[in-house]
């Protein structure tokens, strides 16, 4: 009994993500890049990576720019959105396109993210085992 109740702290703080090394990440395959791909006129770009982790590691995550997805994003990947100037929406939800029992949950986090011509920001969904998932912009 002493035994489990050592090992439960560590199991659990298993299930929180980690911002993986450079060397590691992964830029998403094109066929799971869905939209904002092209370089805009008077526009920013958005770049997402998804953290390592046990939760959810199985699944995609949809991306979501201005509720439209725009990718499913798999654990150490990363991917580049090319969008207007302005205030964005910038999200996180349940894939769409899946099927499984990973298509079946509830999801959804948003961020208004102001885009300035040429602009470059960056953001990490992370998982952690007591809030789910999120999306959080990282700091320069």
């Amino acid at each position: 009994m002493r035994l489990i109740l050592a090992v439960l702290p560590l199991l659990l703080a298993g299930c929180s993500s980690w911002k993986p090394d450079a060397e590691y990440i992964k830029p998403i395959p094109e066929d799971r890049l869905l939209g904002y791909q092209q370089v805009q006129q008077w526009g920013g770009q958005i770049e997402v990576t998804r953290d390592f982790g046990g939760m959810g590691s199985g699944c995609y995550v949809a991306v979501l720019v201005d509720r439209q997805l725009a990718a499913r994003i798999g654990v150490g990947e990363q991917a580049s959105f090319q969008v207007p100037v302005g205030t964005r929406v910038l999200g996180i939800g349940i894939d769409p396109l899946d099927d499984t029992l990973c298509g079946k949950g509830r999801l959804r986090r948003e961020l208004a993210v102001k885009v300035e011509d040429g602009s470059r920001q960056q953001f990490r969904i992370i998982s952690q085992n007591r809030g789910g998932f999120d999306i959080l912009a990282v700091e320069p």
